[in-house]
């Protein structure tokens, strides 16, 4: 097996193991506490030293991970990578049970972020969440992460004989089509929280003991390897779980004795930022504000150190469609196993400009590492991403990219071998400078 297959096989088991944001950042605390990371809370008083490795997490569904180089942060600046942990699904509603004819039950799902809804249909899907619990603290109840792990509902089509016009195109309901089918009715189903009775059992807790949950749904089968070559790769939540693979693994490996280096994995990109844990809140401002003060430094030397950094917001980018070519720019087209997509908008949904772009075309170059260039159709407009979402918050010099896919938000995504390693090879030489 090669190292290009082997780092791939790892993002694939660290994706089948993380359903949602917060088993994302449970993941990743254990794997940084296998790397020597120390867990700092942030409602306790931290105490952080030169050299130090330290990490702290908001919400359950964000992670910040941080080492403390050497030399004078004011002097070199922070090494930034940011990614994000949510993924475009479908998140059940409260009290979801309903009943049809008496004889099935389906859950009340709410999409959450832009998922290809046809892409849900038809496939064995699982549950997973957070499940708050009662505690001693009003203000700050206890919580499990759930995951069944098994195959438990289904979003069933319309057969075609029902349809004859299925093939032409149909706009799924998101309200009425995109129900999960989950049980049968029989007479001795009990159908009042059925939900919190099945999550009760899974957690083995009283079911009194459950006041809320935060479950969705996630796509059960476990994804794979494909090609005659073994090249690509076949999973949900390619975006953008592979850049915060990619980038956990560079930092885990990296020399911390030199410059300091941090990785922001934000949550709820999918939804705008504007969370608390999203890149749109001071979360990040406020985290580099208390480290500067713990390494005794002053308002200027904060600015100074601020103004020396670096960040490379990284989230999946576009490959050219072999079916779809007219959906691209005419002259750029990135392919899959290609290199990392440096990501370019005139008006700034994506922060690459002139400098920062340079920046990271230099990094690659020092990688050994091909890359390639994205623009959307002048006349088509894209998605947006972390970058000019953070650096409303703090201003710092910013690259725009991510590895080329096809398939993004489908609940199926596609993408290469090679990408995953050139990526993560590009990370770990920008930790090193």
């Amino acid at each position: 097996m090669t190292k290009e297959i082997q780092l791939a096989e790892d993002l694939i088991d660290f994706i089948h193991h993380s359903p949602t944001p917060f088993h994302v950042v449970e993941n990743m605390s254990r794997e940084l506490d296998k790397s020597g990371f120390k867990a700092l809370n942030l409602t306790d008083s931290w105490d952080i030293q030169q050299g130090g490795k330290y990490y702290t997490t908001k919400n359950g569904s964000a992670i910040f991970a941080f080492t403390i180089g050497e030399r004078p942060i004011e002097e070199d600046g922070i090494k930034m990578i940011c990614a994000h942990s949510d993924s475009p699904c479908f998140k059940i509603k409260p009290q979801p049970e309903m009943i049809v004819d008496n004889r099935y039950m389906k859950l009340n799902t709410e999409v959450y972020g832009g998922p290809i809804l046809m892409s849900w249909l038809d496939r064995p899907l699982s549950l997973a969440g957070r499940v708050i619990l009662k505690s001693d603290n009003p203000l700050f109840p206890d919580f499990k992460l759930v995951d069944f792990r098994r195959p438990m509902v289904i979003i069933p089509n319309l057969a075609i004989h029902l349809n004859r016009a299925v093939n032409e195109g149909v706009e799924l309901n998101k309200q009425k089509d995109m129900l999960p089918l989950v049980t049968t009715v029989t007479e001795t189903l009990e159908k009042d929280n059925y939900l919190v009775n099945l999550i009760a059992a899974e957690l083995q807790v009283d079911p009194k003991e459950i006041i809320d949950f935060d479950v969705f749904l996630y796509e059960h089968e476990k994804g794979c390897i494909m090609g005659p070559e073994f090249e690509f790769i076949s999973s949900a939540k390619l975006d953008d779980l592979a850049m915060a693979h990619a980038g956990m693994k560079a930092l885990c490996a990296a020399d911390s004795s030199a410059s300091s280096k941090m990785l922001c994995i934000f949550d709820n990109e999918e939804v705008g930022s504007g969370t608390k844990q999203g890149a749109g809140s001071p979360v990040l401002k406020h985290i580099i504000d208390r480290i500067m003060e713990k390494l005794g430094k002053s308002q200027e030397e904060k600015q100074r150190a601020i103004y020396k950094s670096f960040m490379i917001s990284a989230d999946m980018a576009h490959s050219i469609h072999p079916n779809q070519v007219d959906k691209h720019d005419p002259v750029l087209h990135p392919v899959i196993n290609g290199g990392p997509v440096i990501k370019i908008h005139a008006n700034q949904k994506y922060t690459t400009d002139g400098d920062s772009g340079a920046v990271f075309e230099t990094i690659c170059k020092m990688a050994d590492v091909p890359y390639q260039k994205f623009v959307n159709r002048s006349d088509m407009v894209g998605g947006s991403t972390l970058g000019n979402v953070s650096t409303g918050q703090i201003d710092i010099r910013t690259v725009d990219m991510g590895n080329p896919m096809l398939a993004m938000h489908s609940v199926r995504e596609f993408g290469g071998v090679k990408d995953h390693h050139y990526v993560t090879k590009v990370f770990k030489t920008f930790y090193q400078l």
